[in-house]
């Protein structure tokens, strides 16, 4: 393993880890029940995993799959190809997977803006198209030639009109700066409490409230192009309910299994790395003892910064004797 500083919490594993946790992963050679897949972690290459799957048992599908650009995802390398060869390769894939949805399931697919204009048309083809989340991701170098490229795309689909979608579940909770008063003095869509006031505005399809996952955080791990805990809560709380199935075929560290866990879902994913799936194993043991996630709490999405200011203590409230033993 990598010697990381004092204050670094980034997951790994160790080479008697890896090969402990190894045995507890799954590598399909004939059809599987969805009893049989339901909370493990499939260590095999997708295109051979997929003949083995059963149909209509997932109800939310998260697909993080490698976007157009050459990156290396621990050796296995994906090469950035021609607009036309990549369009391609992922309606095959869709095409491959999307027999495990059941009628009334949900699709949301993961892009960057050059990837973005090449998935939707393949999902117009196959699904209804909900509509196209934008989240702005706090990352990554400037250019001196362009703009910095701080955002990525979700693309929401869903097979049918009948499809979940918990709206309530998913208001974000934000800091009112300019709150107004009905004429008899009453508040107007916010309420007021010892920790200050706030407002559960409804979700939109713009998110400036995530934190990308960095060396401080014990939800990180070396994986490439990780996604936030709190990202995936969204589309889980939104599109499933307790007890439903959700299925990620390109898990990598295993945040979507990890946040489903927390989230009393059954999962599943597919990952051909063997050291990711690892990872994805071992965060899921340690969310058996911790399923908090971070910008998450009390059943409620925070914005950004507001959630740890709403846990301070109130130090101005406090006597004298109390706030100087809490900077001793």
């Amino acid at each position: 393993m990598k010697e990381r500083a004092p204050r670094n919490r980034t997951l790994s594993c160790t080479d008697s880890e890896v090969e402990s946790l190894s045995a507890g992963l799954l590598h399909l050679t004939s059809p599987a029940s969805a009893a049989t897949l339901a909370d493990r972690i499939i260590n095999q290459d997708l295109e051979q995993a997929t003949p083995f799957l059963p149909q209509s048992f997932v109800d939310l599908l998260i697909i993080d799959p490698p976007y157009n650009l050459t990156k290396n995802y621990n050796g296995n390398v994906f090469r950035s190809r021609e607009a036309e060869d990549y369009s391609r390769w992922f309606s095959g894939m869709l095409m491959g997977i999307l027999p495990i949805l059941r009628p009334n399931g949900s699709v949301y697919v993961c892009s960057d803006w050059k990837t973005s204009s090449l998935v939707f048309p393949v999902l117009a083809r196959h699904l209804q198209v909900r509509n196209r989340i934008t989240w702005e991701r706090e990352k990554g170098r400037g250019s001196k030639r362009n703009w910095k490229n701080n955002t990525e795309d979700i693309w929401f689909s869903t097979v049918g009109d009948d499809y979940c979608f918990n709206v309530g579940d998913v208001k974000l909770k934000r800091r009112v700066l300019a709150p107004y008063r009905c004429e008899d003095g009453r508040s107007k869509d916010w309420h007021e409490s010892q920790d200050g006031k706030y407002r559960l505005t409804h979700p939109s399809n713009f998110w400036s409230d995530i934190t990308i996952p960095f060396w401080s955080m014990p939800e990180n791990t070396d994986h490439p192009t990780q996604k936030p805990e709190k990202l995936i809560a969204k589309l889980i709380i939104a599109s499933s309910n307790p007890g439903d199935f959700v299925f990620d075929p390109f898990l990598g560290s295993g945040t979507t299994a990890v946040v489903a866990h927390k989230l009393n879902r059954k999962f599943c994913g597919v990952e051909v790395d063997r050291v990711y799936c690892c990872w994805a194993a071992k965060r899921l043991i340690q969310a058996a003892a911790d399923k908090s996630i971070q910008g998450y709490a009390d059943g409620v999405f925070w914005e950004r910064n507001t959630l740890a200011d709403h846990r301070k203590p109130k130090i101005n409230k406090m006597p004298m004797r109390k706030q100087k033993e809490l900077f001793k």
